[in-house]
């Protein structure tokens, strides 16, 4: 379990609080899909959790250890994939010899070294900035089916990303943060529970609607979900823009 603390963070130079009193509690065997618009600090959160950033205040533990003592026997437990990289030149010979054709490869190919890579330590905690761009319509369904496949009671996975149709059929739980907080913080079955996705034509929009998008196929709407009603697949895209509207 990793638990975050009425944490406060603020980059160096900076007056701008990334956040401020903020707490987060994830748990083990749940894929959590990291969503926000730009600026709320989804990647600030991702370097807090592996100790890469330390909180001015509060702390960030993981299974009760402060990441940002980083401990050998924590960070073994935690694998950070970034959205950006450089493959590392490296002057042991071996490790030339291994890493050196890397830095030939397209973006997407290199990404999905780094990918692979990442799955192949097994760690306890996989934290993954926008693992999908640059990657190809089958290099993304491979990474869906690979993240599936090595999933354990005991692992914690957490993916940040704006390409939220590429992994919403593989996410279990979902955050969504505003500047300072937490606007949703739910499993994927909460949100059915509680939620109708559907398409409408613009005789059928009444009271019931939430929140409605227009589109080729008839306005996209949610509705609360009503006793009887069927459940229907997340639409994150529409659920995101719902939640985040106001602010």
């Amino acid at each position: 379990m990793i638990e975050v603390k009425n944490i406060c963070f603020k980059y160096a130079g900076s007056k701008h609080l990334v956040f401020d009193d903020f707490s987060l509690t994830l748990e083990e065997d749940r894929i959590y899909g990291l969503l926000g618009k730009n600026g709320t600090g989804k990647s600030t959160l991702l370097y807090l959790l592996s100790g890469l950033l330390r909180p001015a205040q509060g702390t960030v533990c993981c299974d009760s250890v402060a990441t940002k003592d980083r401990l050998p026997e924590t960070l073994c437990n935690i694998f950070l994939v970034t959205e950006e990289f450089e493959m590392p030149a490296i002057c042991l010979s071996e490790y030339v010899k291994l890493y050196k054709p890397l830095g030939k490869l397209s973006m997407g190919q290199r990404k999905k070294a780094y990918i692979a890579f990442a799955m192949a330590t097994n760690t306890k905690y996989l934290l993954m900035d926008e693992p999908t761009n640059g990657l190809d319509i089958p290099s993304k369904s491979q990474f869906r089916k690979v993240i599936a496949q090595h999933m354990t009671e005991e692992r914690t996975v957490m993916i940040s990303t704006h390409q939220v149709h590429d992994v919403e059929q593989m996410l279990d739980h979902i955050l969504i943060l505003d500047q300072h907080s937490v606007l949703l913080n739910a499993s994927m079955q909460e949100i059915q529970d509680q939620y109708t996705f559907e398409y409408r034509t613009p005789q059928q929009m009444d009271d019931s609607v939430l929140y409605a998008e227009p589109t080729l196929q008839g306005n996209a709407v949610i509705t609360k979900r009503q006793e009887g009603d069927a459940e229907t697949q997340v639409n994150l895209e529409l659920l995101f823009n719902y939640k985040t509207q106001a602010k």
